[in-house]
């Protein structure tokens, strides 16, 4: 079996030019999670940053701060799932890296959760 290694040299920077745009898809994917029949929304991008949080006034019970505690961490996991799917969807359409997983994504093409 003969290996070029031009040919090697040559995939290695095809998929570095693909992780590259990658990186800066991440930051136009977005999605939004919510919980308490949407009383709290969350938006957060590809890049895992929180966009934006948005609580509903009869959410805002001074007289219940941990059930509004709740509903904003359970939208934060809402958001954090659906981003996966996303970037899950977008490695999908890069060729060859689907299955390599991403550093600091746990759960994602392959790598541990």
């Amino acid at each position: 079996m003969n290996i070029n290694p031009f040919d090697i040299f040559k995939n290695a920077q095809k998929i570095q030019e693909q992780m590259g745009s990658f990186q800066e898809k991440l930051g136009t994917i977005s999605v939004t999670g919510s919980a308490g029949g949407g009383m709290v929304e969350l938006d957060i991008n590809g890049r895992l940053e929180v966009l934006a949080v948005r609580i509903a006034p009869e959410a805002a019970d001074p007289e219940d701060v941990e059930m509004l505690q709740d509903l904003t961490a359970a939208a934060f996991t809402s958001a954090m799932e659906k981003i996966k799917e996303a970037i899950n969807r977008e490695m999908g359409a890069l060729a060859g890296l689907s299955g390599l997983g991403l550093p600091g994504f746990p759960g994602l093409g392959g790598g541990t959760s």
